[in-house]
């Protein structure tokens, strides 16, 4: 397989784009996954106190009561963790982008 020098390029400026992309969507990601956060924290602390007897029956009741709002702030966790993932594949991909660059680039001198 013949890679011409200009393709790299092309590849790295497309890898990077997606790059500056998947940042914005990582920090959407955060700030969804805040959001979450706070609703879990808000519904659990608002639970308790609305609960009736012991500590253990209190804590029970509101963790019961948060239990969609945990399963919200996980899902938004997992994808955070995507993007993150994401991210680096496409980072690794630059590498190995800039790598050939490098290769043909002494390939060429010779």
């Amino acid at each position: 397989m013949f890679v011409i020098p200009s393709d790299i390029a092309k590849e790295l400026l497309e890898l990077t784009q997606t790059n500056r992309k998947g940042v914005e969507a990582l920090f959407d990601a955060e700030t969804n996954l805040a959001q979450a956060e706070y609703d879990l924290d808000k519904i659990e602390a608002q639970a308790f106190l609305d609960a009736t007897g012991s500590v253990a029956e209190r804590q029970a009741r509101a963790k019961l009561l948060a239990a969609d709002a945990r399963f919200a702030r996980d899902l938004a966790k997992a994808q955070v963790n995507r993007v993150r993932t994401k991210i680096r594949g496409i980072e690794s991909e630059i590498m190995a982008q800039a790598t050939m660059s490098k290769i043909m680039q002494a390939e060429m001198k010779l």
